[in-house]
């Protein structure tokens, strides 16, 4: 699996919030995850490391063998344990009230992803003539979206967009989104930020992946292209996608 991860402050925040990591081969799968924190006295960075740091340690057991519906429940206990240890750390100590953070963790077969989420941040998948959000938002704008009243584009400039209707550390328990999607080796997936969905539309995003050869190139554009458009947030991006050298190692060897 080739992987990238690109962070960046913006150029308004004093802190960097978001969090990722990228794990290229973990017993025969791969692992990427982003979080992007949210509380004051710094409490966002320590949300998100938490998440994290917790739901690595969490998944250090999955293997190839493992079927999808083993996968999902793995990921979803990992989940809920970042929770529960984030909102234990928070209920005890008065400055971390309130802490939280977003995720989106995603494990990764040569055919198929396992996506766990909460939150706004977001992950899609590119093809060679489009672009497509795999996951739905927690947030207000959202609703509305779903109640027909705004339409997805008004929805990704819409004052309130950042106002998310859950996160992780927030409350004792939490709902987990599970996804289960098939993709193929000319696909890219890409997880990121509301400091790049919230500033960059899709279509520019397609743009840029199609325009960039190397995956490095594609996230360092991306980043830029949120900076260029405010960067009034902080932006972080993880790509990956087969590694072609790899794909044709294992189809030399059938």
């Amino acid at each position: 699996m080739k992987m990238v991860s690109r962070t960046d402050i913006g150029k308004v925040r004093l802190v960097n919030e978001d969090r990722a990591a990228i794990h290229h081969e973990l017993n025969g799968l791969s692992l990427a995850i982003v979080a992007d924190g949210m509380g004051g006295h710094q409490a966002g960075d320590i949300a998100s490391t938490m998440a994290i740091e917790v739901i690595e340690a969490q998944l250090q057991a999955i293997h190839g063998g493992m079927s999808a519906e083993a996968c999902k429940q793995v990921l979803k206990e990992a989940i809920e344990k970042a929770n529960e240890k984030i909102y234990e750390f928070a209920s005890q100590q008065e400055n971390y009230h309130g802490m939280g953070t977003t995720v989106v963790a995603i494990i990764a077969s040569q055919e198929l992803l396992i996506i766990g989420h909460i939150g706004d941040s977001r992950a899609y998948k590119i093809t060679s003539e489009s672009i497509t959000q795999l996951t739905e938002d927690h947030s207000l704008v959202y609703e509305l979206v779903k109640n027909g009243q705004i339409t997805i584009e008004e929805a990704d400039h819409h004052p309130r967009r950042n106002w998310i209707t859950r996160a992780l550390g927030t409350e004792p328990g939490v709902e987990v989104d599970l996804y289960e999607f098939t993709w193929r080796p000319e696909e890219t997936i890409l997880i990121c930020t509301d400091g790049l969905s919230g500033l960059v539309d899709a279509s520019e995003i397609l743009k840029i992946l199609h325009t960039n050869n190397k995956l490095e190139d594609a996230a360092d554009q991306l980043i830029r292209s949120a900076l260029d458009a405010g960067g009034d947030d902080n932006v972080t991006v993880v790509l990956f996608t087969h590694d072609k050298k790899s794909d044709e190692q294992r189809g030399d060897e059938n």
